[in-house]
């Protein structure tokens, strides 16, 4: 019983390592442009003092992925552009990525043969247990980061409509095509967060010299949405050919709604195919032994009775 305490212990201290580190990582996606801006918006202001513990998993992090760098350049390419699918848009993103894996890897079973040269815990026990939590670790940093993409993409692929209801009202109103990009981004801040700072980026990259259609197609090349590229070409095409990019959006708006509710419908479908699997296995045996523990009694006693 003793034996098993220490091990849940440490497998929360794990955990919780864990959590920090990756918190760490999401956290540290700002770029050096957003902290020099907001520098420069919170002059007079005390800076606050940086975590020492923080600043410590920032320094010790990339030291540890840089052993796990591809080697090749295609293969960086690769990691680079799931880690901006991701929304992971710092420098050291990579290095710290493969530093968290580096140490959800090692971690586990290095704090396994502590414990078991420790005698807390069987040694084997320990390198058994920590090899197993070492080979989710390798596969674990992957699987989130797709998890992360698809959250991201859905977040956009529900938000998209209504930025561009609102961008259409602000071109009616008179606003010019960066002028409505600018109020989209701080009018949907509270209600899509995720997409407010994407547009941010979008608006900052027109100021320095990109047409909005490029400022978009980079976008959709950082979120790797189809509906993105599509905006980017309806909005290029419209720059092109002088057409109204208003009556562009409103048809593309629309197009997107019947998406959106087209994508609702398909998940709802595949709901339906989800629950069989725990209806088989956890649903159905239980209505077999409800429904057969009386028959099984039955012929259990006249057995008995046979016997005698």
């Amino acid at each position: 019983m003793a034996e098993g305490g220490i091990i849940t212990g440490a497998v929360f201290v794990w955990a919780s390592s864990l959590v920090l580190l990756l918190l760490l990582l999401v956290g540290g996606g700002k770029t050096r442009l957003d902290a020099r801006l907001r520098d420069l918006g919170g002059k007079g202001r005390p800076t606050p003092e940086p975590d020492s513990l923080a600043q410590l998993a920032r320094t010790a992090l990339p030291k540890m992925g840089a052993s796990l760098l591809p080697k090749d350049e295609e293969g960086r390419t690769r990691l680079q552009t799931r880690l901006t699918h991701a929304g992971l848009y710092s420098r050291q993103a990579m290095v710290v990525f493969l530093g968290v894996k580096m140490a959800l890897m090692v971690g586990p079973a290095v704090l396994g043969l502590l414990l078991g040269v420790a005698g807390l815990v069987p040694v084997r026990t320990g390198v058994l247990v920590g090899a197993l939590l070492g080979a989710s670790g390798m596969v674990g940093p992957s699987f989130w980061l797709d998890k992360r993409k698809a959250a991201r993409q859905t977040a956009f692929r529900r938000a998209l409509p209504d930025a561009l209801d609102v961008m259409v009202i602000c071109l009616e109103g008179g606003l010019s095509l960066p002028g409505a990009i600018r109020r989209v981004g701080g009018e949907l801040r509270t209600a899509h967060p995720m997409l407010a700072a994407e547009l941010g980026i979008v608006q900052r990259e027109i100021q320095l010299g990109r047409t909005p259609g490029e400022a978009l197609q980079h976008f959709a090349t950082r979120c790797d949405l189809e509906e993105v590229r599509g905006l980017a070409s309806v909005i290029a095409q419209a720059e092109r050919f002088g057409a109204s990019i208003a009556k562009a959006l409103r048809v593309h708006a629309e197009t997107l709604r019947v998406k959106r509710l087209q994508y609702a419908e398909e998940m709802a479908q595949k709901a339906a195919t989800k629950l069989l699997i725990p209806t088989i296995l956890c649903i159905l045996p239980c209505v077999f032994v409800v429904v057969m523990s009386p028959a099984v009694i039955q012929i259990m006693d006249v057995f008995a009775r046979m016997k005698r």
